[in-house]
């Protein structure tokens, strides 16, 4: 009675083991996965920035640096939709604070649309 008692323990003990090596190999497959996806939009951000630096003019610069510290999502939509336009060929380089302002219009017409309503 005892010997079934011990092996049931152990049959459970190697049970609870191989869940937690399981929870463990999970956690660091996700910690990879996490690393990799991190590593390339860095690489990406560092590349979109290297753009940057030239098709912009400094003052264009300065300010879609001052919007990434308020909005850093939209500067980085921005900063895409620019990169996009310049390597298509359909907008002059360098890029002048006047063009920015007016990209800068253009969307937030299109982000005017909502409606505020008062309670």
């Amino acid at each position: 009675m005892a010997a079934t008692q011990d092996d049931e323990l152990a049959a459970i003990r190697a049970q609870r083991l191989q869940v937690m090596q399981d929870q463990l190999a999970q956690q660091a497959q996700a910690q990879v996965e996490a690393a990799e996806q991190a590593q390339q939009t860095a690489a990406h951000n560092a590349n979109l920035d290297g753009m940057m630096r030239k098709f912009l003019s400094s003052e264009a610069r300065s300010r879609l640096a001052r919007i990434a510290l308020v909005e850093p999502t939209r500067a980085q939509t921005i900063k895409e939709h620019i990169a996009a336009l310049c390597q298509a060929g359909e907008m002059n380089i360098p890029v002048s604070d006047a063009t920015i302002k007016s990209l800068l219009a253009q969307q937030s017409k299109s982000r005017s649309n909502a409606s505020i309503r008062r309670i």
